[in-house]
């Protein structure tokens, strides 16, 4: 499929505009080996991809500000025997004219290339730090320019890091982007429904897993968004556990966060139910005080609220109910201000999601918590994690849960993109068909 170049032109022009004179460059992710000869599943870089839409490893992107804006690709060259043993590649020419760029060179050519792109440019905008390999490669083209100084040429004399304009672009998702949200978390949200009815007591967390993997793919997932969390028993009380070894018990609870990524937008949900089918009464009194936590905080996803409300909103709930439980004594209030909650519930409330599970975009301005807008995407995952401990009640020993959806924010509130069963009853009852 053709990708929609003007979307991808649209978005590079913003950015120029956001940057005036100067040069941006802006490297894909290079290929990881997974053993001698083998590479894992080639995932192109988030900024990259955002900008372009091109997927091929090898590739830089260059964009030239000022009075005469230029789009320039490097990329791989076409190459016959390389198509015939790893696939397809555009190749300059193609790339050039598929995605809606000026200029395109082979990747070959960069070093040839990239110093004439930056004399008498006064800034140059990369993504800083990240990798020291690409630091210094940028260093000597820097240089390679700064030796041309008795020539009258000038090198940039402005190191900015290029998250500064694209976080915020990338934070507030258009139309494109949130279609392919959908997608990716109808597919997950499918796949959690069929892990729900293949969980019986007596198979392995692994077999579930591969349930939802088979999912994510027939439902055309590339690949899962991130690794799946499939954890019984007291492994639900491991945030990020992902051994995903252990057989599933009877009377246990199962806690699996797992999502699938669609068009390099991820998806990210958690679902805890019985393993039997059916919550114990005390598995139901904590599932059903972290489902009102995740109520309130979803009340708290609206234009103009702060970041942070959400996260207060569910703190609120949860620590009255830790109280109710007995795992808490004490004033809410003053539980709340101790952090006395932190014992139970150690994490925020959400992240920022999108072609990144904990997606591109600062929390904060400024020391303050940053409001909410329309077309930010976000998931609000309250939970509860209680270990065995001798002034902890018995029947609530190794009960982890955590329920989470993603949602984006609306002219009025919020609209859920998630729908995964999520009530006592409606999981018990998609279990029992």
């Amino acid at each position: 499929m053709q990708p929609d170049s003007a979307i991808y032109r649209a978005r590079r022009q913003r950015v120029l505009e956001q940057m005036g004179e100067g040069v941006m460059v802006i490297a894909t992710a290079p290929e990881v080996p997974r053993n001698r000869d083998t590479h894992y599943p080639y995932r192109h870089d988030s900024y990259f991809y955002w900008l372009t839409g091109f997927n091929e490893p090898e590739a830089v992107l260059v964009l030239v500000g000022g009075a005469a804006p230029r789009h320039v690709l490097f990329c791989r060259e076409k190459n016959e025997e390389r198509e015939i043993w790893d696939g397809f590649r555009y190749g300059p020419a193609a790339a050039c004219e598929v995605f809606a760029f000026d200029e395109a060179f082979a990747c070959d050519t960069l070093d040839t290339e990239l110093p004439g792109l930056l004399e008498n440019q006064p800034v140059l905008a990369y993504i800083i730090g990240r990798d020291m390999a690409w630091d210094t490669q940028v260093m000597g083209w820097l240089n390679a320019v700064r030796g041309r100084a008795r020539s009258g040429v000038l090198a940039p004399s402005h190191l900015v890091d290029a998250r500064v304009w694209l976080d915020e672009m990338r934070l507030v998702k258009d139309g494109h982007e949130l279609a392919l949200m959908r997608r990716a978390a109808e597919i997950s949200s499918r796949a959690h429904g069929i892990a729900m009815r293949a969980t019986r007591p007596g198979r392995h967390e692994y077999e579930v897993e591969a349930e939802l993997l088979c999912a994510f793919r027939s439902g055309g997932a590339e690949a899962p968004a991130y690794t799946s969390i499939v954890a019984s028993g007291a492994n639900a009380c491991v945030l990020h556990y992902v051994f995903n070894n252990q057989p599933l018990r009877d009377g246990d609870l199962l806690l699996i966060d797992a999502a699938a990524e669609f068009g390099s937008y991820a998806a990210d949900i958690t679902r805890t139910f019985p393993v039997n089918g059916r919550y114990s009464a005390a598995q139901k009194d904590a599932y059903e005080l972290v489902l009102a936590a995740q109520a309130a905080a979803m009340t708290a996803v609206r234009p103009g609220a702060a970041w942070i409300a959400p996260h207060d909103a569910a703190v609120r709930v949860l620590t009255q109910g830790m109280v109710d439980l007995g795992l808490l004594a004490g004033e809410v209030d003053g539980l709340i201000e101790s952090k006395a909650y932190d014992r139970f519930y150690m994490h925020r409330t959400g992240h920022w999601l999108g072609l990144d599970v904990h997606d591109a975009g600062e929390y904060k301005i400024k020391g303050d918590w940053r409001p909410l807008q329309p077309g930010m995407t976000l998931t609000v995952e309250p939970g509860l994690y209680i270990r065995p401990a001798d002034d902890v009640p018995e029947a609530l020993w190794n009960i982890g849960i955590r329920i989470e959806d993603d949602v984006a924010v609306t002219e009025s509130g919020c609209e859920m993109l998630t729908t995964p069963p999520k009530t006592v009853a409606e999981i018990e009852e998609w279990m029992r068909g």
